[in-house]
């Protein structure tokens, strides 16, 4: 099986109303991309932010004309230059496992490893973490989830309670637990990740240690360490309720947050805690700190 595929390259200022057309036109999906250079880390809460040149691409069943859908969208759209495009087939395949291919495992640190679930663990003494891309974000890949494993293995959390805030997949909260904490609260706004974190979790065998919530549900105190790589919005939102729940001499783990962005962190969460100096992987920072 095979699909059309038109990608088109135009401005913010029309992508929206190409990709409600599209949609009219009985596209299966439709994509909206950077188109350039230009790079979006962090909207403000409720804003939805286009890139300037921006590339709609759109996928329709094979037996759907896609010239005869470009006829259709030039009476359409109203805009004085129709925007370039291009035309092709997309070839059915299993995504997951073309994914897989390019996964392989990963080392954090000396003793930490992400493995994929096709592969056997490079070290069969090291900590492996059996684990495949899926809904939730967090494989180890990016260089935020990278700096914290990278912490844990270097750090450890044996008999800690732990609180992996904003857990994705759980793969960080099933590093602490396999590298010693006593107990790791897993907490997400995002029912797929506390699904994914529970399948991970049982996946690795450190089910029984693992609780998942969604943040209504979570009563945050008394954690040794507490985990959290989101974003910097959120973070300095919620630096007082993070200080609540993080008992004196428990530590602060931060990570989500843009080079830049990192001053204004270290000054809000100083107030209850003393932050150690920061640790950069690409244009990323991680933070942590003891509180007082």
């Amino acid at each position: 099986m095979a699909w059309n595929q038109i990608t088109f390259l135009t401005h913010r200022d029309i992508a929206e109303a190409l990709s409600d057309l599209l949609h009219e036109n009985s596209a299966l999906s439709v994509t909206l991309q950077e188109g350039g250079d230009e790079k979006i880390f962090e909207p403000a809460l409720g804003e939805t932010p286009l890139w300037e040149d921006t590339q709609v691409v759109a996928l329709f069943e094979e037996d759907v004309s896609a010239e005869a859908l470009i006829e259709i969208l030039k009476k359409s759209l109203t805009t004085e230059n129709f925007p370039k495009y291009e035309i092709s087939k997309v070839e059915d395949q299993d995504w997951e496992r073309a994914w897989l291919d390019d996964f392989k495992p990963m080392q954090f640190g000396k003793n930490l490893w992400i493995v994929p679930s096709v592969y056997e663990p490079t070290d069969e003494d090291a900590v492996n973490i059996i684990l495949d891309p899926g809904l939730a974000f967090g494989t180890g890949t990016h260089p935020t989830t990278s700096l914290c494993l990278t912490w844990l293995d270097e750090n450890k959390a044996e008999k800690d309670v732990v609180v992996d805030y904003g857990c994705g997949s759980g793969i960080l909260a099933i590093a602490a637990a396999k590298l010693g904490a006593k107990q790791v609260h897993a907490v997400d706004i995002d029912p797929q990740a506390i699904e994914a974190t529970e399948q991970n979790a049982k996946n690795n065998h450190v089910g029984e240690l693992i609780k998942t919530y969604l943040p209504e549900q979570f009563d945050l105190k008394a954690a040794d360490l507490l985990l959290a790589n989101i974003l910097a919005n959120p973070l300095h939102e919620l630096a007082e309720y993070f200080s609540r729940g993080v008992k004196p001499g428990g530590r602060i783990v931060l990570s989500g947050i843009l080079s830049e962005q990192a001053d204004q962190i270290v000054k809000k969460y100083s107030s209850w805690f003393d932050m150690a100096e920061p640790v950069f992987k690409e244009e990323w920072v991680l933070l942590a700190g003891i509180k007082r």
